[in-house]
């Protein structure tokens, strides 16, 4: 037993695939996004579809998965805190091996002797949520914008500055003070 669940949206039966080089199967479906898939302030919101469009194709050594994954983004803007969203294609891209075998057929433990192992076909299952995972949260912007001219908030008051652009409060630099006394005394120099 894998552990994998051949029900989840996100695990791919690829027993219609045949073994043979250049074989392929295209699978399109609809999956819902799994939980804490994101970023800090961008993020898929949890059980919102992804639609996903692959190519299966049979290689020499596994399995090739290319395709698409079109998914809603959730995000906060980090300058006006205000919550917006956008859908985003996401190219997938993996190769997951088949399992070494012996002269039998049977299965064999291969040793781990990379830092990052390709991933499994694990009883004609293959498992795509960290490979859309990788994709999607990679790409994610850490400081997400909900328009370019965006102006933020008011950073004496959190006034948002889109409603008023011309909200300004006075600010004066303390380390100004002593200049803007003299100023208020009516220096000579200020006529100048």
């Amino acid at each position: 037993m894998t552990g994998l669940d051949p029900h989840d949206a996100l695990v791919i039966d690829v027993r219609s695939l045949p073994r043979r080089p250049g074989s392929m199967v295209m699978v399109t479906r609809t999956a819902q996004a799994p939980a804490d898939f994101g970023v800090a302030m961008a993020r898929v919101p949890e059980g919102s579809p992804i639609d996903l469009d692959l190519r299966l194709e049979s290689v020499l050594e596994g399995v090739l998965v290319t395709g698409t994954a079109d998914v809603v983004i959730g995000a906060e803007c980090s300058r006006c805190l205000d919550p917006f969203e956008w859908h985003e294609e996401f190219d997938l891209t993996e190769l997951f091996r088949y399992p070494a075998t012996d002269a039998r057929g049977a299965e064999v433990l291969e040793p781990e002797d990379s830092e990052d192992p390709l991933p499994f076909v694990q009883d004609d299952l293959i498992d795509l949520a960290p490979v859309l995972r990788d994709a999607v949260v990679l790409d994610l912007p850490l400081a997400p914008l909900c328009g370019e001219d965006c102006l933020g908030l008011c950073p004496t008051c959190g006034f948002r500055l889109e409603d008023d652009p011309t909200h300004a409060h006075e600010s004066n630099d303390p380390r100004w003070a002593a200049l803007t006394a003299l100023l208020e005394d009516g220096d000579p120099s200020e006529t100048l």
